[in-house]
Parts: structure tokens; C-alpha cells; sequence
């Protein structure tokens, strides 16, 4: 009972402290913005061990976030191999494949009407089939290392970037077009002066969810099939050896990793579309 009183006391402190800054004259810094959610977090993970201790949770169905650490902490090593493998070499690596394609796919269908009533409907249908689907076929087909989570991502990753793409070349002004037309300006010169500035913010989003999918698929390739190394085989070995411990520390690198990756994304975008009203203020 002393951990839930603990965990009682830690809430109404950070509720307490959570008020006072959001009311204060700091509260539209960015280390108030950063603050609140942190001490939200703090509290769900103050809350989490409480539970585990109070009700005496078995470490095969929850461990207690102290466990997970702990874990964390003995396996770094073992953790960076898992990041290198599964991150760097087939999220990464496929995300930017895909996500080159689809720019250069999406100019090739806004140059030809065939391909736009053509592609796009295959492309959409592509994009809707169940990745637990075509993870094992390409897992067959490039092997279990990790070109094969790097084609798994490439196949996640092109369409949503390639229909933002496209959506996004189409969006121009017609008046700005014939503007760039009485310059006497090209197709290509239109496109790159004006076409693709203008559709930067539409192929951002597209990279967005490229991100955030990239990581996923990266994971669930390694569940059929896979080195002994890798984010997605050590949480289903771990599974099957109730070391859940283990999982929840890949789970956290899995985490900070999408967030930091998206994070850069949202970055860049912020710094190319500096000019578009929705990052203003």
C-alpha cells in the first residue's frame, strides 16, 4: 500500500507543479513546453511501478519500469546491435530508397496522363495490402539480412510519399503557372522554381508518415526471418522466453528512435516551409 500512497503524493505534486507553470509568465517558454509533458510521463511511470509493487504483478505479464531499466542498462550492448541492425541498415536505408523513388515516380506520372490513370490506382490498391502479408514474400525473396527489411520499408514508404508527392505538384496556382509560361520558363524550369517549392509542404507529410511506417515495417520483416540480431527478433525470442523485460527495453529504444526520426522530419520541414502559414506563430 506505501507504493500507491507514494504514487498518490508524486500526482497531486506534479498536478500541483503542472498548474503553477501552465498559470505562471514562463508558461509559453520552450522550457515550460518541454517540462509539462515530461512530468506528465514521470508520473505515468511513478503510477506503473506503484501498480506492479502494490498488486504484485508478475514480471512475465508487466515488470516494473525499475526492472525494465535495469535490463536496459545490462544490455546496452546487446540493444546498439539491435539499433544498428534494425535502424540504421533496413529503416533507414529503405526509407530512403522509397522515399527517392516516389519523388522521382511522382514526376514521371505528372509528365504522363497514362501513368496517372494508370499507376495511381494500382498504387493505391498496393498500398492497402496487409504488410503481414508481403513481409514474408520479401523475406524470401532478398534473404534475412537486412536488405530484406529495407525493401519491406521501401514498399511502406513509396506510396504515401508518392501520392503527396503528386498531390502536391498538382496544388500550383494556374496563375502562377501562366505567369512562369509569359517568362517563357520550361517545364522543367517551372518545376524546379516553382512546382516543387510549392509542393514541399504535401511531400513533408508524405515523409511523415514514411517515418513513422519505416520503423514498423523494419520490425515486423524481422518477425519471418532474420539474423540473430534486430529489434523484431529479440521481442519475439523475448516473447517466447518471457524475458519481457528485454522486450520493453527494445520497445523504449524502438520509441525514442521513431520519436528522434520523426523529429528530424518535422525539422527539416520546418526550415524548407518556413514561408507556409501553418508554420507560422
Amino acid at each position: 500500500m506505501n507504493w500507491l500512497i507514494i504514487a498518490l503524493i508524486f500526482w497531486l505534486a506534479a498536478w500541483a507543479a503542472n498548474v503553477v507553470m501552465v498559470r505562471s509568465k514562463w508558461c509559453d517558454t520552450t522550457l515550460v513546453r518541454y517540462l509539462v509533458p515530461i512530468i506528465f510521463g514521470l508520473t505515468l511511470i511513478v503510477a506503473w511501478e506503484a501498480l506492479v509493487h502494490t498488486f504484485n504483478i508478475s514480471a512475465a505479464i508487466l515488470p516494473a519500469p525499475s526492472d525494465v531499466a535495469e535490463t536496459f542498462a545490462k544490455s546496452t550492448g546487446m540493444l546498439w546491435e539491435d539499433f544498428k541492425q534494425t535502424v540504421l541498415k533496413g529503416a533507414l536505408r529503405g526509407y530512403f530508397i522509397g522515399a527517392a523513388a516516389a519523388f522521382v515516380m511522382a514526376i514521371l506520372i505528372d509528365r504522363s496522363p497514362f501513368l496517372t490513370r494508370g499507376l495511381l490506382p494500382i498504387g493505391n490498391f498496393v498500398a492497402a495490402l496487409p504488410i503481414v502479408g508481403v513481409a514474408p514474400i520479401l523475406v524470401s525473396w532478398f534473404g534475412f539480412d537486412w536488405q530484406s527489411k529495407a525493401a519491406v520499408v521501401v514498399v511502406m514508404v513509396f506510396f504515401p510519399v508518392l501520392v503527396n508527392t503528386v498531390q502536391g505538384l498538382r496544388e500550383t496556382d494556374i496563375m502562377l503557372r501562366d505567369l512562369m509560361k509569359t517568362y517563357a520558363a520550361g517545364y522543367f524550369k517551372t518545376l524546379w522554381k516553382l512546382r516543387i517549392p510549392a509542393a514541399m509542404p504535401f511531400i513533408f507529410n508524405g515523409l511523415k508518415v514514411g517515418a513513422t511506417l519505416a520503423l514498423i515495417g523494419a520490425i515486423v520483416a524481422e518477425y519471418f526471418g532474420s539474423p540473430t540480431r534486430g529489434m523484431g527478433f529479440r521481442i519475439s525470442t523475448g516473447v517466447g522466453s518471457l524475458s519481457i523485460d528485454l522486450v520493453w527495453a527494445e520497445i523504449v529504444v524502438a520509441a525514442l528512435a521513431g520519436t528522434l526520426f520523426y523529429g528530424v522530419v518535422a525539422w527539416f520541414e520546418k526550415k524548407v516551409t518556413f514561408w507556409h502559414p501553418s508554420q507560422r506563430g
